[in-house]
């Protein structure tokens, strides 16, 4: 199939717009119009995973973390970016990462920790905000109702659980059409006076190009009046990590026990232990510790992440419990979602899990 049939799946899940500035999600190495037969899916982008990837004649390589974060200015391989680069490039393999924009989703990281920790009820722990838009329009009034229907079909109108939202009002619209036009109602030279309804409705970023389509394509002016404006509201079904419920409360080292087994972590560093029970869970794959005020805020109980620094722990205040299990081990089952979400898609595809652990940390107990 054609990489860009995978790719476009892929950022249905986790559109690109929703990673950090930092980030350098999406394709690294490839091109969408290629042809692709087989992926590897993996955490890291190292060279053994290219190497993995020739073995098993994959040429397209799916991790989490992005190969390239900053801009490549020599390609001398000195360094072992630019030869997972290069090496990747020799042997036409694409290179793909579906990274902080796959953090932000509540079906992502953050949501398959609390999947194989038992934490029901997750929500977003830190929405994220300018993800949101608003149209403005004006339209005849005998033609709103299918413009609305228009709107709401590519996509606007949504709210968490509501759909086909909007807010009207009627008013009146004046125009003179001028030579050369060929207006829906009045006459040319002549100042027209019509019945309107001013449509507002909201949207997410991402769909903006398939509303304004569905605006012009089922207007029926000639020319249309509209407005789009980026909302500072936030966006609730997307952001950083996760808070939920266990299904039944544990003390602290119970917590920790389950924590260590489901998570196959090696070590997990923490907080002091706690009088009270564990009931209330916040995660976040990968490095949280910048969520810490949040899951405070929130009420957790215990707060599950990694990269923590020993100041850091200082911050809990004994409110709650940190619970730092590794980076890679937070985000180590990144990959079988992945799989899983690729293969109930593409079920003909040949896609493939790494034999390789990349964590570069090593435990020595």
């Amino acid at each position: 199939m054609k990489l860009a049939e995978i790719t476009n799946f892929l950022e249905t899940i986790a559109p690109l717009n929703y990673q950090e500035d930092y980030d350098n999600s999406g394709l690294i190495v490839g091109n969408h119009a290629d042809e692709v037969h087989a992926a590897l899916i993996a955490l890291d982008c190292t060279e053994q995973i290219v190497d993995e990837a020739i073995a098993k004649n994959c040429n397209l390589i799916i991790t989490h973390h992005p190969i390239v974060f900053k801009g490549l200015k020599k390609f001398n391989g000195k360094t072992y970016v630019e030869r997972v680069v290069q090496k990747a490039i020799k042997n036409n393999i694409a290179l793909y990462a579906i990274h902080t924009n796959l953090d932000h989703v509540a079906a992502g990281v953050s949501g398959e920790i609390c999947k194989r920790l038992g934490i029901e009820a997750g929500k977003i722990l830190a929405p994220k905000s300018g993800l949101l838009k608003k149209l403005v329009t004006f339209c005849p009034t005998a033609k709103a109702e299918e413009l609305r229907n228009a709107l709401f079909s590519a996509g606007a109108g949504n709210i968490n659980n509501y759909s086909e939202c909007s807010f009207n009002a009627d008013g009146l619209g004046t125009f003179k059409a001028g030579e050369r036009t060929n207006p829906f109602v009045g006459k040319i030279g002549t100042q027209h006076q019509e019945a309107e309804v001013r449509i507002e409705t909201v949207f997410k970023a991402q769909d903006e190009r398939k509303v304004v389509l569905a605006l012009l394509e089922n207007h029926p002016y000639e020319e249309v009046a509209y407005d789009i404006y980026t909302l500072s509201n936030k966006l609730d079904t997307v952001g950083a990590g996760m808070i939920g419920w266990l299904s039944e409360e544990m003390d602290g080292k119970d917590f920790l026990r389950h924590v260590k087994e489901k998570m196959n972590a090696k070590v997990i560093r923490h907080t002091s232990l706690l009088p009270k029970k564990i009931k209330k869970v916040a995660v976040c794959g990968g490095s949280g510790s910048f969520l810490l005020k949040d899951a405070l805020a929130a009420g957790a109980d215990a707060f599950i992440t990694a990269d923590f620094k020993y100041h850091e722990f200082f911050d809990a205040e004994d409110q709650l419990m940190i619970c730092d299990i590794g980076h890679y081990e937070s985000e180590q089952f990144t990959s079988n979602l992945l799989i899983d979400n690729i293969q109930e898609k593409f079920p003909n595809f040949a896609i493939r899990l790494t034999e390789h652990n990349t964590n570069p940390i090593n435990y020595f107990i």
